[in-house]
């Protein structure tokens, strides 16, 4: 059986789903946008019935007549993606534990994708050791409120206190 599991940046909201995800997709409406705090929104659906939160409850946040979107009233992570009265429910790709697991498959909504994105291709690609000395990177572990890519047994985790 296969078992995706995720949650927000804090730890707070944990979920898990029981299937694999289907029709992952980068959203670029504008409510994805504004919801994500970014140029647009990745999502994968899955059965309601497959999705559990497995810690906390997330917010919930009516953006439009059809739709709810969830979120992590602690840490603010967007987390779901609620097409209310449908059969499935989506969560956010970056919320999964290992979100290069789910490579998007399409684009949705490209007419109101920013319109320097696709110069992404050409950019330069950062890499954090390139950009941070041993020290910094260190520091910045050290210090790191993140909650792991994983379910814990506690919360909150020691240390992890704000």
């Amino acid at each position: 059986m296969t078992t995706i599991s995720g949650g927000c940046q804090c730890g707070a909201v944990r979920y898990r789903v029981e299937t694999e995800l289907e029709n992952p997709h980068l959203c670029h409406c504008r409510m994805c946008q504004k919801a994500a705090g970014n140029y647009f929104m990745p999502l994968a659906s899955a059965p309601r019935g497959k999705v559990a939160i497995t810690r906390g409850e997330p917010g919930w946040f009516r953006s439009s007549g059809i739709v709810r979107r969830g979120f992590c009233r602690d840490c603010g992570t967007p987390l779901f993606f609620d097409p209310v009265g449908e059969a499935d429910i989506a969560v956010t790709l970056g919320s999964l534990d290992d979100p290069s697991r789910c490579k998007p498959v399409s684009e949705d909504s490209v007419e109101s994708r920013v319109h320097f994105l696709a110069a992404w291709a050409d950019t330069r690609q950062k890499v954090t050791e390139d950009d941070f000395s041993a020290a910094e990177i260190e520091a910045i572990r050290a210090g790191n409120r993140q909650h792991p890519d994983r379910d814990t047994d506690v919360w909150p985790m020691e240390g992890n206190r704000g």
